[in-house]
Parts: structure tokens; sequence; C-alpha cells
């Protein structure tokens, strides 16, 4: 079954930056050098507005990395399964969508296009102590003249621009 009627796209969850690591470190640092082609998300056509929930997909060329956030600490990367092209299907009767994959949307996404990726860091969010999102897991990506950070929006995705916010663990990737 497909996540939200995204064709070839069912989550593997992971939890925590030493499981994210062990999975996907080596392929996240290999990124390093390649130029961002596109931002995909997918864009809920009856709001007109981005649907947080589904994976937001960044385009290599070669590559293509799912980022996908849910629950508190839930993260999803999948590599070169989900073809923005395909269309999105409706996934059920019941509660039905109208989405469709669009490539940057917005301004800020589409000033990322072009630019080259130095680094990719897991972002560890460190709050207050009684803050529920601490250990959650975003990914940042460094891209020379900006920062994109993928971030756990409390069950869905999250977007920012600009340097990580400092309640972030930096944890750098290396070969």
């Amino acid at each position: 079954m497909a996540r939200f009627g995204i064709q070839d796209y069912e989550p593997d969850w992971l939890n925590g930056r030493d499981s994210i690591t062990a999975a996907h470190g080596r392929r996240l640092t290999a990124l390093a050098g390649r130029t961002l082609q596109h931002v995909w998300l997918v864009w809920d056509l009856d709001a007109d507005k981005w649907f947080e929930d589904a994976p937001v997909l960044l385009d290599f060329g070669d590559e293509r990395v799912g980022i996908d956030h849910q629950k508190f600490d839930d993260l999803c990367i999948t590599w070169n399964t989900v073809d923005p092209t395909r269309a999105i299907e409706d996934p059920s009767d019941e509660d039905p969508f109208n989405l469709a994959w669009r490539p940057e949307p917005t301004p800020q996404l589409a000033e990322l296009a072009g630019l080259t990726l130095n680094r990719v860091a897991l972002l560890e969010w460190a709050g207050a102590d009684d803050d529920m999102a601490n250990g959650s897991v975003a990914i940042g990506l460094d891209l020379a003249s900006t920062w994109l950070t993928i971030f756990n929006a409390l069950d869905e995705n999250g977007l920012a621009f600009g340097p990580p916010d400092s309640s972030y663990r930096r944890h750098h990737l290396n070969l």
C-alpha cells in the first residue's frame, strides 16, 4: 500500500541519529559536491498549499532522496523510489486527497535549484528539558550560500531556510 497514493512509496521509519547514520550515512555523505536540481513537494490542489505529511524529494539528477517525518521522532529516507513525474493516485474514497508533485513551488525553494551541496548534517534537537521534540533528527543541507533544514514539525515535515536553529546539535556526516 502506497502512502497518500504516492506510487512505490512504502516508508521504513527509523528513530535516532545512530540508526539513521547506520542506514543512510554513507549515501547522504556521498551527495556532497552534487548540484541540487529540484526540491519537489506534494501539493494539495484543492487547498493550493503544501501537503506537509508527504515526503520532501531532493533531486540531484542521478539520486532522488525522499525525506519524511511522522509522529515525534520517526524519519524515513528513501533512495530513487519515488518518481515525481508519476501521478499521485487517490488513496481512498473515505478521505480523498487531490495531490500532485510540484518542483520548487515557493520562491525560497526556487532559489535553491542549481546550488551545490557542501555537506549533509544530521541535526538532533536539544531543546528545554521537557521538550517533547528532544532527540528528533532533522536533515540539514549546507548549500554553500544557505542551508535547507527538513525537520519534524510534530507529525509532519517542516522546512527552514538559513543556518540551523541553535537548539540543534550538528552532526556532520563524513566518509
